[in-house]
């Protein structure tokens, strides 16, 4: 944060699996997480499977609603059929996952809910795959990202009785029409929300922000709001996002008066290594938890190479000499085989 940064991403392949090899749990971190977030400043949550987040979701529902962590969580469910979540080895069902939906909805107004969908997983029959339609229909999802099943060689799932690619295909195009049926935004046209700004749009003509509950806002383009936590007026919404105004007397709020890094800068450095460099220092790179492993330019340029050190070229040619000797081997032993 004291080098302009705005907002935290955590994540992994399983964030809600944090702390379970080391005596420690996701809350705790997360806790002590916020307490190190200034105002201005947010944390975004990453994927958690539903087993992993069952046993801490009143804690879980306290840290969402906190005002410096979007209230948003992204958790696969796959599909909505249990007999396919055990063909997958998910290790829940079904209603653990609503379980964990409808605790959060009820606990976190407003909250995102992001999940994925996986369209004929081997032995899904047109029962399962309703059953999954239907859960679409039910929750809504905002964020719904959609699969369409693909063998990979060596796999378990490879060796099991395939879904025909045309039903597949068929049922990944009814899901996503499923899903473009609906407006998620279209309610909150008119709404006064507050937006971290932090980045540009794809198409350049916007900055893009994002409210408490992480939903994508399009704003104008005023390097003033760049990093910065505005109000603005919702007067347009997509598919996919809002767009908003900015409130003329709204409060500013900004999580650093430092300038943000530029791009390609490295982030973590001390003092001294970072003005290394421009002083013409001649330092060398030596274990320490404060030294970070990206090394300037100039001082790359002064570090010796293999070859450049004393005996290392000696050492190089004999290695190649070894190698080439072990391949002549096996191509003269494989002729011998054949012949």
């Amino acid at each position: 944060f004291t080098e302009g940064v705005c907002e935290i991403w955590l994540t992994s392949e399983d964030t809600g699996a944090y702390g379970r090899d080391i005596g420690t749990d996701l809350p705790t971190l997360l806790w002590k997480l916020v307490e190190a977030i200034p105002e201005g400043a947010m944390l975004r949550l990453g994927m958690t499977n539903p087993p992993y987040i069952l046993e801490h979701l009143e804690e879980m529902a306290k840290i969402l609603s906190h005002p410096r962590v979007y209230a948003f969580l992204h958790i696969p469910v796959q599909s909505a059929s249990d007999s396919v979540l055990m063909d997958m080895k998910r290790e829940y069902c079904v209603a653990d996952f609503k379980q964990v939906v409808d605790f959060l909805k009820e606990k976190v107004p407003g909250i995102t809910i992001a999940t994925d969908i996986i369209c004929g997983f081997p032995g899904e029959t047109d029962e399962d795959f309703q059953e999954t339609m239907k859960l679409v229909e039910q929750y809504r999802f905002p964020s719904l990202f959609i699969n369409q099943f693909y063998p990979r060689p060596g796999t378990p799932a490879a060796k099991m009785h395939q879904v025909p690619a045309a039903v597949k295909k068929q049922r990944t195009k009814d899901l996503s029409q499923l899903f473009h049926s609906y407006n998620p935004y279209d309610h909150k046209v008119g709404e006064r929300q507050r937006v971290l700004v932090t980045e540009e749009s794809f198409d350049s003509n916007y900055y893009v922000a994002h409210n408490p509950f992480y939903e994508q806002v399009l704003v104008p383009k005023d390097p003033l709001l760049m990093g910065k936590m505005v109000e603005v007026d919702i007067y347009e919404a997509g598919k996919h996002f809002m767009k908003g105004q900015p409130v003329s007397d709204t409060r500013v709020y900004a999580a650093s008066i430092t300038r943000p890094l530029a791009k390609g800068e490295v982030s973590g450095l001390t003092e001294e290594f970072r003005h290394a460099p421009e002083n013409g220092a001649n330092w060398k790179a030596h274990p320490s938890a404060e030294i970070p492993v990206q090394t300037p330019l100039s001082s790359w340029m002064a570090l010796q190479l293999p070859w450049q050190q004393e005996g290392g070229a000696l050492k190089i040619l004999s290695v190649s000499l070894a190698l080439l000797a072990v391949l002549v081997m096996f191509y003269y032993g494989g002729m011998k085989t054949e012949l």
